[in-house]
Formats: C-alpha cells, structure tokens, sequence
C-alpha cells in the first residue's frame, strides 16, 4: 500500500514561515497584497478562489478581490490588469485559470508586469525559467535575494517567479526524499502553466523525461516505465494501477469537481495505491502547497518593492 504525500503539512510549514515575514513587514508600515481575479463561474476555479482567500487572511495577506462574469470584454480585464500593475498596495496577480475559450490568455497574462507575475506565468517569467535564470530555486532557494549591496550602492536583482503548482510537485517531492536523479518521470500534460515548466524543472534535477499528451498512442506504454508519474488533465481516472509499475511514485495534479461537488484528480486512488510507493491524495496533496507557494512569491516580490524603495539604487 502506497504511502500518502499529504501536503498540507509542508504547506502549514511554508505559510507558518510567510507568516513571521508579512507579520515583520507590518512593522514597517508595508502590508503585503494579493490580487486574485477569477472570470466566470467555473467549479475548480471557485475552489481555488475561496482556498486562496482563506490562506491570504491566515498569513496576514491582504486579498483584493476581482471577479468577472465570463461576458466581461478582453479591454475590460486588460485595463484592470493595468491598474494592478500601477497600485502600490497589490504586490501579485493571480489570474483563475480557465477563463472563457473567447478570450487569448498569453495576452492577458503577458499584460502582467513580471515583478507581480507571482503565479510564473507570464511570458518574460516562463524565459527565464527556459533559460535557466530561476530554475535554481528547484534546488537552492537560500539564493533567492531581493539584492546585492556594494559598499553603499544597491544593485536589485529579479530572477523572475517559478510556476507554482510545478514547482509545488518539486516542493513536495524533495519534502518526501523523492530522488529524481537518473529516474524516468512521465508528465502527462503539456500546458503552460503545468506540465512544460514540471518537465522543465525535473530535466534540472537530472531526471530523464518524457511528455505524454492527448495525441500520445499507447499511454500506458510510457506510464508502465515510469518511476514517477505526474499527471495533470484534468480527466478523472485517467491514471489506473494497471498502467502503472509496482514502486512507482504518483502525483495527481488534475483538479475534477464532480456533480456531488466532491474533488478528485487524474488517478483512479484505490487501484493506484496499492501498487504505488508514494502518491498524493486529492484534495490535500498538490493543491495546498501551490497556494502556500503563490502567497510565499507574493511575499517576495513585496520585499523587493522594500529593498528598492530603502535603498540607494545607481542607474546607468
């Protein structure tokens, strides 16, 4: 039997750390916010609408709530984005992703200024990722800085946001001793904001990778060779133990909210489980963990905004 990758105790203990840091903010006169835009009505994204609020209010963050009917108009959304980027007191955007078919997203996220691009998803974050400049926070983060000091100038440094669900799987698999080394990882899912960023990352802990998708024959084919297995589709039962080989690691990322409103992801939990070593459980695996990592991001990029508003910066 498979043992759980519960993350909500790893992301008790990231919020418990953002906590300590927002809470020596106030001190200064300097409140930490966080947009969150959500457009329409879609069942997953409310979830994730009301879980991040929860988690804003419990590590003293303060929400600016945006919410859209799915009507709304492209200038409409981009103007607001606009007005976030320009207002002092919101330090990161989350924009609830799926927003109507109608709508180009690369757009709406590129509008996004990449200091408050806390969910690592706009096009200037997912570069710097490619090019390796922020990736090495997957195995380093006492590097993250908001600056450098010579003497007295100050020289700011950004190395941009990581994705946070993506790097959420990488959180929770170094919580739990996953090596990734020499070890064939299966993504399954090639979004932007998931399964291209993961695969990304676990190719830098120097795993070997491989990316299924929709038009991939025979999944099971590359899923039986597995040693970890990440699926995001959001297909309920996608993933069963059939297709799986026996110690294999297993993280659901799908998020399915059924007509019951019960939660399940991509894995089919009982048959993978008991062939599986490790797997994540949803709710309460995955999911956790992204959102303590978007309020640890958002907390960032407001000590940044402190380092750069203190200091004394040479510009050329």
């Amino acid at each position: 039997m498979a043992e759980l990758m519960d993350g909500t105790k790893l992301a008790e203990d990231i919020k418990a750390s953002v906590r300590v840091e927002v809470e020596a903010l106030k001190k200064t006169g300097l409140n930490v916010g966080l947009a969150i835009m959500l457009i329409g009505d879609n069942p997953a994204s409310k979830q994730y609408y009301y879980a991040t609020l929860k988690a804003c209010k419990n590590v003293g963050i303060i929400p600016h709530e945006f919410r859209f009917s799915d009507d709304i108009s492209v200038n409409e959304i981009l103007n607001t984005i606009n007005f976030i980027n320009s207002d002092e007191k919101i330090h990161g955007l989350l924009i609830l992703f799926p927003i109507p078919g109608r709508m180009d997203a690369r757009r709406i996220v590129n509008a996004l200024s990449p200091e408050k691009d806390v969910d690592g998803l706009g096009a200037i974050s997912v570069g710097r990722l490619s090019a390796e400049e922020s990736i090495f926070q997957v195995t380093d983060r006492s590097k993250i800085s908001t600056g450098t000091q010579e003497g007295h100038v100050t020289i700011p440094t950004f190395s941009g946001f990581l994705p946070c669900t993506p790097f959420g799987v990488m959180r929770l698999l170094e919580h739990h001793n996953v090596s990734m080394k020499g070890r064939h990882a299966v993504v399954i899912g090639k979004s932007l904001a998931v399964g291209k960023p993961l695969a990304l990352m676990l190719l830098y802990k120097e795993a070997t990778v491989t990316v299924c998708h929709k038009e991939t024959h025979d999944l099971a084919y590359f899923t039986k060779q597995a040693d970890i297995v990440c699926s995001a589709t959001g297909r309920t039962n996608l993933i069963t133990g059939d297709i799986i080989k026996n110690g294999a690691v297993v993280v659901d990322i799908g998020i399915n909210v059924l007509a019951d409103g019960r939660i399940v992801g991509d894995v089919d939990f009982d048959s993978v489980s008991k062939k599986a070593s490790l797997i994540t459980p949803v709710p309460g695996g995955v999911g956790p963990v992204t959102i303590a990592i978007l309020l640890e991001n958002t907390l960032r990029s407001a000590q940044r905004k402190e380092f750069l508003k203190s200091s004394s910066i040479l510009t050329l």
